[in-house]
């Protein structure tokens, strides 16, 4: 079988990949290994669907930290006002919600998948499910393992928008590493991104408290502070709090093994106001009650206290010292499958600007398979579908061009 483009990959990026390219009348197969398209997406749509984020474009992408360069020309090119464009072309009204979170109006995401696949496929885009890519054949053709045995297919371009290695159960298993590798693509190792990460809580603290959030903090890693919140688990700290740090925290263990995040409890109180409070007198109260009534803390976060300074409990000024600066050792991050990205993936040193391969000239690599990684908050959802467009738009071209 011969096709003019396969697009590897049923995710946003392989998607909005087919969107830029049956945009410009070019029709494209796309092949995906899972029963149906998008499924990442939709789990995604569990907790709303966060598009994008609303913000000044040069804030944006500062958010991606190293990779930043790499993304920068792909994201002016669908920046997050283009993202609210689409998805109301596409029937889907949007909204700014807080901290400048861009949500569907239905907090949805099955109904903008249906329409995106239905407008896809009426203009040209074929789908191909179960069909699971492995590698090349010596003639340079798609191999793909299917329910009827392997099929070959000739393609005059190649998109992989295969994913990451974060939610296997969903499609992205990093199973095309070795072929990559067999191609000489250097493959940068996959590690958990946006995760939580381990705490040796005491059995109380995680029976009392586990699934508890604990909101209006500060977290500080390696003198980066950021406000936050978080939520204590049964094996440590998860939430969106955490996720902002993790890469720092990841290089962290990497050098020591362990890595220690600061709390602090009371981010707009100054610590001579918390030293103020705490010195009221306590007369009888218990400490539970000093803090409810003095600091206003109580619940997790007055646990935390008892949890990660128990020793500091009974001196004033090192109560105070605890709160505006609480210290939480992590023992580790938590598996790769359970996290919502993954760091790693082809290098963008075996890329071209336009993400195609050097190695193997005519393929393209697109999205969460690429090595870069971005905190949520709709960054990493609007960078992979930016850089599925730019991938389709460079296609088009380089049709034209052989």
């Amino acid at each position: 079988m011969k096709v003019r483009v396969a697009i590897i990959g049923g995710g946003p990026a392989g998607l909005m990949a087919a969107e830029a390219l049956t945009a410009r009348g070019i029709g494209v197969d796309l092949f995906d290994a899972m029963p149906s398209l998008g499924r990442k997406f939709l789990m995604a749509g569990k907790s709303g669907l966060n598009l994008t984020h609303a913000e000044p474009l040069d804030t944006f992408l500062s958010h991606f930290g190293e990779a930043r360069g790499h993304v920068e020309n792909a994201v002016n090119h669908f920046p997050p006002e283009a993202v609210r464009e689409w998805a109301l072309e596409l029937g889907t009204k949007t909204f700014v919600g807080t901290s400048g979170h861009v949500f569907p109006k239905s907090m949805k995401a099955a109904p903008l998948l249906r329409a995106w696949i239905r407008r896809l496929k009426s203009r040209g885009m074929c789908v191909h499910v179960r069909h699971k890519w492995i590698g090349w054949d010596e003639a340079g053709a798609l191999q793909f393992e299917t329910p009827d045995g392997l099929k070959t297919i000739m393609a005059e371009a190649t998109i992989l928008a295969l994913g990451g290695a974060s939610w296997p159960k969903l499609g992205s298993d990093a199973s095309w590493v070795p072929a990559l590798k067999q191609a000489n693509v250097n493959v940068k190792p996959f590690e958990p991104a946006n995760c939580g990460f381990n705490v040796e809580w005491s059995d109380f603290f995680k029976e009392r408290f586990a699934g508890e959030p604990v909101k209006a903090v500060a977290l500080t890693a390696d003198d980066i502070r950021t406000n936050g919140e978080f939520v204590v688990t049964e094996y440590g700290v998860e939430g969106s709090g955490i996720y902002a740090h993790a890469r720092t925290l990841r290089e962290m263990m990497k050098d020591k093994g362990e890595a220690t995040l600061r709390l602090d409890l009371m981010p707009d109180v100054p610590l001579e106001k918390v030293i103020a409070r705490l010195s009221k007198p306590r007369g009888t109260k218990s400490l539970a009650t000093h803090l409810k009534k003095t600091v206003f803390l109580s619940g997790a976060k007055a646990n935390l206290l008892r949890e990660c300074a128990a020793d500091k409990l009974d001196d004033v000024d090192a109560l105070a010292g605890a709160i505006k600066s609480l210290p939480i050792k992590l023992t580790g991050a938590r598996p790769i499958e359970e996290a919502i990205s993954s760091a790693g993936g082809v290098s963008f040193e075996a890329l071209d600007d336009g993400f195609m391969l050097t190695a193997k000239p005519g393929t393209f690599c697109t999205g969460e398979m690429l090595d870069w990684e971005a905190p949520t908050g709709g960054y990493l959802l609007n960078a992979c579908m930016a850089t599925g467009r730019t991938c389709g738009v460079v296609v088009a071209a380089y049709l034209k061009a052989v």
